[in-house]
């Protein structure tokens, strides 16, 4: 009997720890001065000092943000209201010791940032990133979590978030990661939802708009919803039933999209009144299509998301990328934008990775190893980014473009690789590395055809033959040979000067002429530049490529000459072929029906 004793006092005691609840409240009196007042109480703590401390990154961001420099007044008390010794030994980490178990905290966050990433309090919401909101204790991160949020009932506030409800104003986590991934909305926002194969998808949209206009945007939304669900087959299975779009689109917002497992935040300061209807809806696109591809078709090197340091993926051109070129793609198989308009706006981003020195340097993989420093992440020093970088995004999204033609050249189709990576990793939800995509576009198309893409354009910087590719869905790609090109991004002051606002390209005339940023142009050719037109313009209309321009210019306040040989504009432009009123044959049509799902 002794023993049954002492062996249900074990049980009982491990069960009572595990089970214990780590319990916040957050209140915004003084919300008009962006501060938030938050408690926490953590019981049945058994380490001598407990460890407390602000994450340094978020879900879907991979640079380091230091949270705790918001956080201040902190003060830690015991069951008894005890003042509790307090240590720091890093900057984003309290030690409290000398506590009897329970360890209740209080302090005081300022938040003035609406975007995915940080927290903004003021009268028109409390927009809660939750790392960038609480303090937590890393030992004790397989607790379930109570949040009661306390809203300002006076300004008509309400809660959206993916957290389930629990009574009132408190919602709940089961664990510190799933409260990590839960972003959450005070404000007095409108809803709406429907419902697909059993599960619910919510818009919580805090806009100052009607609500015809809401009704008006929502439906854009589920067309959206009901695009990219085509894409995989099915929705995946969202936890608690539900998955919520957390729309921000004020002015005092910033704008931004960050996608979570559950929900995800959308920001902007275009209104649906100001631009938002059309605007604002390519980051619902891009940020849904998430929940499939990085929340559950999810790359290893993500795995456990770290919270204490930078997060680097060598796969981020193909979580990032191939989801931006779905982003546009899915509003035109939606038909919330026309075949022309997505086509041309495919030359933007072509542009910028086909003719980036960048890829002399990185490929796809090491660009995405990149993002520590690029992911909204900030330095004081100067960086050659314009040289030696190319966004993850794009250069995935155009890789993403070109295996998709590449594949219905051979009567196959990026979705149905995208369906294939999602039944073997995403639904299942096992991680997957570079080389469990090779072999999986290996098994959809041929080893010859996998290999071939993986080799030259993920493992090398190669570029893919996009003329090709382009003839056989009916685009066409120009350049105009008689456009002169100089090669420096020049703003005109307002003393009739050129100053150079970034480094100039590796290999344009300017960078091979020893201009550089910061460099002021007095006079080209003895002439100053007439007044009211841009740069750019100034040198397309005046010369022609192969004329060599006398370059006065300041560096340092010292005057300096150099000798500038333009070359014809690198430019592309991407078209239907129909507007060099070419027609396109049957065949052709056919190709880009399926591919852009129109008529």
């Amino acid at each position: 009997m002794r023993y049954l004793i002492i062996f249900l006092f074990f049980v009982l005691n491990t069960f009572g720890t595990f089970a214990q609840t780590n319990a916040y409240t957050i209140s915004f009196e003084n919300a008009v001065h962006h501060e938030a007042n938050i408690t926490a109480s953590f019981v049945g703590v058994a380490e001598d000092t407990l460890s407390l401390r602000m994450s340094r990154t978020s879900p879907g961001r991979y640079a380091l943000h230091e949270f705790a420099k918001n956080v201040y007044n902190f003060k830690a008390t015991d069951s008894k209201g005890n003042s509790l010794k307090i240590t720091r030994t890093t900057p984003y980490e309290w030690n409290v010791s000398g506590h009897d178990g329970t360890v209740k905290i209080t302090y005081t966050l300022y938040a003035n940032r609406g975007d995915g990433t940080y927290s903004q309090i003021d009268e028109t919401h409390a927009h809660l990133n939750i790392p960038a909101t609480f303090l937590y204790a890393p030992s004790l991160k397989d607790r379930k979590i109570e949040v009661d949020f306390k809203t300002r009932d006076d300004l008509k506030w309400k809660v959206a978030t993916q957290l389930p409800h629990v009574n009132n104003n408190t919602y709940s986590a089961p664990n510190l990661y799933y409260f990590m991934d839960s972003p959450t909305e005070l404000s007095n926002h409108k809803v709406r939802e429907f419902t697909v194969d059993g599960q619910i998808i919510k818009l919580a949209l805090h806009d100052p708009g009607t609500e015809e206009e809401a009704d008006q945007y929502f439906e854009k939304v589920k067309k959206v919803v009901l695009a990219e669900k085509e894409v995989f087959g099915e929705l995946p299975t969202f936890d608690y039933g539900s998955y919520t779009f957390l729309a921000c689109y004020i002015p005092n917002a910033s704008g931004d999209g960050m996608e979570h497992k559950n929900s995800t935040i959308l920001t902007s300061t275009r209104t649906l009144a100001n631009g938002g209807m059309d605007g604002n809806i390519g980051t619902v696109s891009h940020e849904f299509f998430h929940s499939w591809n990085v929340e559950r078709i999810r790359p290893k090197s993500l795995e456990p998301f770290n919270f204490e340091e930078a997060n680097m993926s060598g796969e981020l051109w193909f979580a990032e990328g191939f989801t931006s070129y779905y982003t546009n793609l899915i509003l035109c198989k939606a038909g919330l934008i026309t075949p022309k308009k997505y086509v041309e706006g495919l030359t933007g981003t072509f542009n910028y990775v086909w003719n980036s020195p960048a890829r002399q340097f990185f490929n796809p993989i090491e660009m995405s190893y990149q993002a520590p420093f690029v992911d909204a992440a900030t330095s004081v020093d100067p960086v050659n980014r314009e040289n030696t970088f190319i966004s993850y995004y794009s250069y995935g999204s155009v890789l993403g473009l070109a295996l998709d033609l590449s594949l219905r050249e051979s009567g196959l189709n990026l979705d149905d690789f995208m369906k294939l990576v999602w039944t073997t990793y995403g639904k299942s939800e096992n991680s997957y590395t570079i080389e469990n995509l090779n072999k999986t576009l290996n098994t959809y198309a041929g080893e010859d055809f996998g290999n071939n893409f993986f080799n030259s354009f993920i493992y090398k910087s190669e570029m893919p033959n996009y003329n090709e590719l382009f003839k056989t869905v009916g685009l066409s790609v120009s350049q105009n040979k008689e456009a002169a090109y100089f090669g420096a991004a020049v703003s005109i002051t307002d003393d009739l000067n050129g100053k150079i606002r970034s480094n100039t390209k590796i290999g344009s005339p300017a960078y091979i002429a020893g201009l550089d940023k910061g460099d002021i142009i007095t006079a080209i050719n003895g002439e100053k530049f007439p007044n009211g037109i841009q740069f750019h313009k100034f040198i397309e209309n005046e010369f022609k490529p192969n004329d060599n321009l006398s370059i006065t210019f300041l560096r340092d306040g010292l005057e300096r000459k150099t000798e500038v040989t333009l070359t014809a504009d690198p430019k592309y432009t991407i078209s239907l072929i129909e507007k060099n009123e070419e027609a396109p044959s049957k065949k052709i049509l056919k190709a880009r029906k399926e591919w852009l799902k129109v008529e």
